[in-house]
């Protein structure tokens, strides 16, 4: 169907070119508008494509790694992606080889990686980017998942107790990367949950001559899920039986507790005989955020899981459709980590129908509590990050994971219906709080917005 869409011609037009007329032009549905030219052929530079009487919205992104596939990529399903390369990007690449070369990070590749700036030289709509701030004059948006700017100093800033308030006002890569959020070209700053959001609003203390400004661009979405089941009995297992746990870490086994998790399901099966199968997808490496784990660690842990192999399925990775598969097939997910932005393994897991063991940190409150799953409180700051500085720290945390562990096992075991309850609450959260229409309609009302003009 065609619709009508009133332009609103905007301001920076009359600079660019004052003689172009706006006016009111029928085009399909759920797209974004730009001028045109009388003779209804688009400028050039405004990063629209003409097709067919539809205009195609061109996003500019800078990656298509998984957080950018979650929340960004193809959400609005009329518009196209593009990647985009800039200055910062080859820098990036050079930092991350010269840091491999030397064996330690001498130059902050991450700080390098979180700025973008094509010197307006790239044909956008507009930009969407993931944990980046852009320099440029093109509009852009950014979703984030601590705070912005993502720069190593601000980032230990914001995680201590007393954070240091003169460095963070005096390095002037952070005060520049503050100034561009505030400006005019930077549309929203899109939170990926309400503990980032408070997370930046605590930072934007230390910056008050910007604090109003990008409180006003502040918004939050949590990311979209889509359900795989629609009720527990999707998933055609039964609750006689074993019992089957699945841990999906990544690259991060012992950070998301994947020891803990091994160790205190192995004691459980032991003194209790209970029945436990126990899915690991994660690669074991050396670890030393949030945890400490050396290469003696995982060759310790890699003989446990060989030596428990029968109840142990061991994959270092797998294709995420693979991985989904085996969360369809699996009663609870496992997710008792240290320190996590948000978790996304959580959401795939509640979408089969499967409720999870988490944590309470950073996010996960959010998207996980005690009607849906169960979730094991450990020691953290006011802002979320679990308290992890000193060898007691992690010991306290460990323990609780070990004893949070225990308990929603043992409440399992009581009485198996309960892993049915859970589901169908979990089920229906994913349906009603990650909703994939929901989310790509207010990505759309927020690139509307950003190139700025009307439907009628």
């Amino acid at each position: 169907s065609i619709n009508h869409l009133v332009i609103k011609r905007p301001r920076w037009l009359n600079k660019v070119s004052p003689n172009l007329t706006v006016r009111q032009i029928g085009v399909s549905s759920r797209c974004p508008l730009y001028p045109l030219y009388p003779s209804g052929v688009l400028s050039p530079g405004f990063g629209i494509n003409f097709l067919r009487e539809k205009l195609i919205m061109l996003i500019g992104i800078t990656s298509d790694a998984y957080p950018s596939r979650r929340n960004i990529i193809g959400i609005v399903k009329d518009a196209q992606y593009k990647k985009i390369k800039d200055p910062y990007s080859a820098m990036y690449s050079i930092a991350t080889k010269m840091n491999c070369m030397v064996g330690r990070n001498i130059f902050p590749e991450n700080d390098v990686r979180f700025q973008f700036n094509d010197f307006n030289f790239n044909t956008v709509s507009l930009f969407h980017f993931f944990n980046v701030v852009s320099y440029g004059r093109t509009p852009w948006v950014t979703t984030f998942e601590t705070i912005l700017p993502r720069f190593t100093s601000a980032l230990s800033n914001i995680h201590e107790d007393k954070p240091n308030a003169l460095m963070l006002k005096s390095e002037r890569k952070i005060r520049k990367a503050m100034q561009a959020v505030s400006s005019n070209s930077c549309k929203r700053i899109i939170a990926l949950s309400e503990c980032n959001a408070d997370m930046q609003r605590s930072f934007l203390k230390f910056f008050p001559q910007y604090r109003e400004s990008i409180e006003s661009k502040l918004i939050v979405l949590h990311p979209p899920q889509k359900a795989y089941v629609s009720q527990y009995s999707n998933k055609n297992i039964g609750l006689d039986g074993m019992i089957k746990f699945i841990f999906i870490g990544s690259g991060t086994f012992f950070r998301k507790g994947g020891g803990e998790v091994i160790e205190t399901l192995k004691e459980l099966k032991e003194k209790y005989n209970y029945e436990i199968e126990l899915t690991i997808v994660s690669s074991l490496n050396s670890d030393n955020y949030a945890v400490k784990v050396g290469p003696d660690d995982v060759r310790k842990m890699r003989g446990i899981i060989t030596r428990n192999s029968s109840w142990v399925s061991y994959f270092p990775k797998l294709p995420n459709k693979e991985v989904l598969e085996l969360m369809r097939k699996s009663h609870v997910g496992l997710l008792p980590t240290y320190a996590d932005t948000y978790g996304y393994s959580v959401l795939e897991c509640q979408a089969s129908g499967c409720p999870v063991i988490t944590t309470n940190i950073r996010a996960l409150p959010e998207i996980n509590d005690n009607n849906k799953g169960w979730v094991i409180e450990i020691p953290k700051r006011p802002l979320g990050e679990a308290i992890y500085t000193t060898s007691e720290d992690r010991r306290v945390i460990s323990q609780a994971i070990r004893e949070g562990l225990k308990k929603a096992v043992h409440e399992i075991f009581k009485d198996r219906k309960v892993l049915m309850k859970k589901a169908e609450a979990s089920i229906a959260s994913i349906q009603y709080d990650h909703s994939v229409d929901k989310y790509a309609a207010k990505i759309e009302e927020i690139y509307d917005a950003a190139i700025n003009f009307e439907r009628a």
